[in-house]
């Protein structure tokens, strides 16, 4: 069987897991702000803020910049849900914005004109979260421009995304945003087995970030609000969560990180395969904006409508043959649970006309050439 996504673990990754199973810490120990310090330095972003996961990290990124009842949050609708559900989970409310019909991301003239429409009528965004879908950056100096003009705030959901780049700097310095965030679920590009970090410019960000995956309890003594006690005293000066990364999962985000450019760049050379392979197949390939420089989480086709057979008929063969293609995403806004909220099919017309033909490829740096032949040769001999 071939998957579409997997994780690439080293003996190096073992070994490192190892290590801090025999330290004197499993949690709270050196190794979260070891991984923290890697990613930061990595990305150029003076904060990281690990947790346990990608969605726990858009969470709190939602209440550090104080969304709740009453805001809008804004996202893509061709995203997983948990782009959509942290603003629920404040209490906020939620919208979305269609995607671009090229690079699959949050249109920023379709971003753009429902600005203008929603100031018209009082119901501006207060935070907007444009997805880096696949590892593709969006076009985040536009969104940055509006933003200003505006005055919402940006999260940058780049749980696809780390590795990547746009306009040469690297996604996660939060040149164009308050806010990012990555996944480090094992299909991802690094892993942590589960896992999720925050970067931010903003020391208060940070500072509240660190509180909220904790309880919102802190031992800093400079922030007591009583000082006469003792050195096992601590306060709870917010309500925090228990979002906090273990000590072997930061390990082996540490050791992760010494791979991660090894990673991507195997993950392009797949897609220059992919490209020659496919090159004379009625299908939609994946395009790179020029300002983006791709992590490459998924690979996604789209079947072209002059394809002798439809995406469900494609997706069922290929799985007959062992090639486990995934579909990514159904639109959040066609979920159950969003058109009890009033959603509609028809809403957000491009990321339908996206998700009604698209197949996610096998796409990981473990991939090897045979593997990845026999899946091109499949899709010939299914499509010719």
């Amino acid at each position: 069987m071939i998957p579409y996504g997997r994780q690439t673990i080293s003996e190096a990754d073992i070994e490192s897991v190892v290590q801090a199973l025999r330290s004197d810490f499993l949690t709270q120990g050196p190794q979260v702000p070891a991984f923290e310090e890697a990613v930061s330095r990595y990305v150029g972003a003076p904060h990281a803020v690990a947790v346990n996961s990608a969605t726990s990290a858009l969470h709190i990124a939602c209440l550090a910049l104080d969304l709740g009842p009453g805001d809008w949050l804004w996202t893509s609708p061709n995203s997983f849900v948990a782009s959509a559900n942290c603003a629920l989970y404040c209490g906020a409310q939620i919208d979305f914005v269609d995607i671009d019909l090229r690079t699959y991301n949050m249109c920023t003239q379709a971003l753009s004109d429902k600005l203008i429409a929603a100031k018209k009528a009082g119901r501006l965004p207060k935070v907007v979260v444009p997805v880096h879908f696949a590892g593709q950056s969006c076009d985040m100096q536009a969104i940055a421009n509006l933003a200003k003009e505006y005055g919402f705030k940006v999260i940058e959901d780049a749980s696809h995304a780390i590795g990547g780049r746009w306009q040469k700097k690297n996604i996660g310095a939060c040149e164009y945003s308050d806010i990012t965030v990555f996944s480090f679920h094992p299909v991802k590009i690094i892993t942590t087995a589960e896992g999720g970090l925050l970067t931010t410019r903003n020391a208060r960000i940070a500072q509240r970030l660190v509180d909220l995956r904790s309880h919102g309890i802190t031992r800093d003594a400079a922030r007591l609000v009583r000082q006469d006690q003792g050195a096992w005293y601590y306060e709870q000066h917010s309500l925090g969560f228990n979002y906090r990364l273990t000590e072997l999962q930061a390990a082996l985000g540490v050791s992760q990180m010494t791979a991660l450019d090894r990673f991507v760049t195997r993950r392009h050379e797949l897609v220059v395969r992919y490209e020659q392979g496919l090159a004379d197949l009625p299908l939609i390939k994946p395009w790179q904006h020029p300002d983006s420089y791709s992590a490459f989480h998924l690979y996604v086709i789209q079947v072209a409508d002059k394809a002798s057979i439809d995406r469900r008929t494609l997706f069922e063969a290929l799985r007959t043959v062992g090639v486990l293609v995934n579909v990514h995403y159904v639109p959040i806004h066609l979920q159950p649970h969003y058109l009890r909220m009033g959603f509609k099919a028809g809403d957000f017309p491009n990321a339908e006309a996206y998700y009604n033909c698209a197949i996610s490829l096998p796409m990981y740096a473990g991939l090897t050439e045979t593997d990845q032949d026999y899946v091109i040769a499949n899709l010939k001999e299914f499509l010719q």
